[in-house]
């Protein structure tokens, strides 16, 4: 199924229009964990789409890693058949942060400390 996809520039204006769509972060597991950004307001994806919270009568954007949309495509084709307007973001979350658009903190892994001894040689 054909997704349609939006360009950030779009995003962005549909970001600060009176009715904002629901962002969906769609990023793998290692890419979306290894990150300390996200979309503003935007929803983690779950396997079950049905566990999502999405109002029905917004648009919904997802995004991805991949300069090629694939994880976020099959999340909004997902969605879409789910009765959802959903399109997926242009070249993703990438592309986001390369054109410095507003993004919010999460929290990345921590890297445990060596256990004592650990690093001798």
């Amino acid at each position: 199924m054909p997704v349609p996809r939006i360009t950030k520039e779009e995003l962005k204006a549909r970001l600060e229009s009176g009715a904002p769509p629901v962002l969906v972060d769609a990023r793998l597991k290692y890419p979306y964990e290894h990150s300390t950004v996200k979309l503003p307001g935007s929803l983690r994806y779950a396997a079950d789409a049905r566990a999502l919270s999405i109002p029905r009568d917004r648009e919904v954007v997802v995004y991805d890693s991949d300069p090629n949309e694939l994880a976020s495509s099959g999340v909004a084709a997902e969605l879409i058949r789910l009765g959802y307007r959903a399109v997926t973001l242009k070249g993703g979350i990438g592309d986001w942060l390369a054109a410095n658009l507003p993004t919010e903190t999460k929290e990345a892994p921590k890297q445990a400390p060596p256990e004592p001894g650990a690093l001798k040689g």
